[in-house]
């Protein structure tokens, strides 16, 4: 199979990434929406931000062990009819409990998209596929509530913003049925060949988990919390979930753009993890109400964050991972990734007994950990 043919295969994994990104996080920009029309209360709401993550856990590990099983393809196109099904169901269907349903259905979908669909890309492109597919799936997540927002502000339709996700899963499928497939690419000298020969699971975890803890984390905190706490400033409520993603986002992409293209080395993580400790530790002493300069700064720290650490980790998996458990991996580090889409609930539950900055104190510190402990596996050589 010639090299184009490969490319075209890479090209519809990329839509399909972007798409899965897009259709989970597009519903940060909708639930204003749906809190607003339909008097679904913030609780309710934060937790349909959020379940969706409980159907996504399970599936991103399936979805990754059934790559390495079967192949990749089957899994990445059943993924992508999953969230568009999903999607469709909210567009109809805005009751609370339904909502929940639909946001968990969309979970699912995601869940074997976005691990079978990395290990995809890394099977046709090696590391530099991996890295790639961390940033495609980035500007899913950030493009989505953006366009969401505006088009909310625009109509307040909420169905249109989910008839446009359903049509963009639906796109991105029929794109995927039609290109194929193509075979792995072969991995021949380099640091990749030295190091399959040390390959363990248990490794790569270990390299890899460290970072995976602050990836969502960084986000949800700043696009639901921040957002929340920065509403009395605002005269559009609605436009903060696609101002808190663009600020974020664009800050993951920048750093994950520009650890591929200068080739950061693994101090990247630490960096990452320390980006995370000041954001958490100026959203700690921010005060009830957040000022907007606050905010935006905020913001793009844990964005840079989110950016850093999500490409440490995916490098760590493609890196130490042995091939044919590499979907495995990525669906191991991907599940400890959305432990913090849990954030904001348990946000909203502890709160009103121990204010607000508490529980932002004690994730800086536990950043600060993680940076201390990438660090230490630098200096005695754990990253070979």
């Amino acid at each position: 199979m010639s090299s184009r043919q490969s490319a075209r295969v890479f090209l519809g994994v990329t839509l399909l990434l972007f798409t899965a990104g897009w259709a989970a996080n597009h519903f940060s920009s909708v639930l204003v929406l749906i809190r607003d029309q339909e008097g679904v209360s913030s609780v309710m709401v934060n937790a349909a931000f959020g379940i969706y993550a409980l159907g996504m856990l399970p599936c991103l590990l399936i979805g990754g062990m059934l790559a390495d099983r079967w192949g990749p393809r089957f899994v990445v196109l059943t993924g992508g009819i999953l969230s568009a099904l999903g999607n469709l169901m909210l567009l109809f269907l805005h009751e609370g409990l339904l909502i929940l349903l639909g946001r968990f259905i969309v979970g699912t979908g995601v869940g074997l998209v976005v691990s079978a669909g990395t290990a995809w890309a890394g099977r046709l492109r090696g590391g530099s596929g991996v890295t790639l597919a961390g940033i495609i799936l980035t500007l899913g997540f950030a493009i989505g509530p953006i366009v969401a927002s505006a088009v909310g502000v625009m109509t307040h339709s909420e169905e249109l913003l989910f008839a446009l996700s359903v049509s963009l899963s639906a796109l991105a499928v029929v794109v995927g049925l039609l290109l194929g497939d193509a075979p792995r690419v072969p991995i021949s000298g380099g640091t990749e060949t030295i190091k399959a020969q040390a390959r363990s699971l248990r490794k790569a975890l270990a390299v890899s988990l460290p970072m995976a803890i602050w990836v969502f984390s960084c986000i949800t905190t700043s696009i639901v919390i921040l957002a929340a706490r920065a509403a009395d400033n605002f005269n559009s409520p609605i436009l903060l979930p696609a101002i808190s993603s663009a600020l974020a986002f664009s800050a993951g992409l920048i750093a994950q753009y520009s650890g591929r293209k200068f080739a950061w080395g693994r101090q990247t993580g630490t960096a990452g993890a320390l980006f995370a400790t000041v954001g958490y530790g100026l959203a700690a002493f921010g005060g009830e109400t957040i000022s907007v300069p606050m905010f935006v700064i905020t913001a793009v720290l844990l964005g840079t964050a989110y950016g850093l650490c999500l490409r440490e980790g995916l490098l760590g998996v493609n890196t130490y991972t042995p091939v044919e458990k590499h979907g495995t991996g990525i669906g191991f580090y991907y599940v400890f990734t959305y432990f913090g889409f849990a954030f904001p609930v348990l946000f909203d539950v502890i709160t009103p007994r121990v204010g607000y900055a508490a529980p932002l104190i004690v994730i800086a510190v536990l950043a600060f950990a993680s940076a201390i402990l990438r660090a230490l596996q630098i200096k005695r050589g754990y990253l070979v």
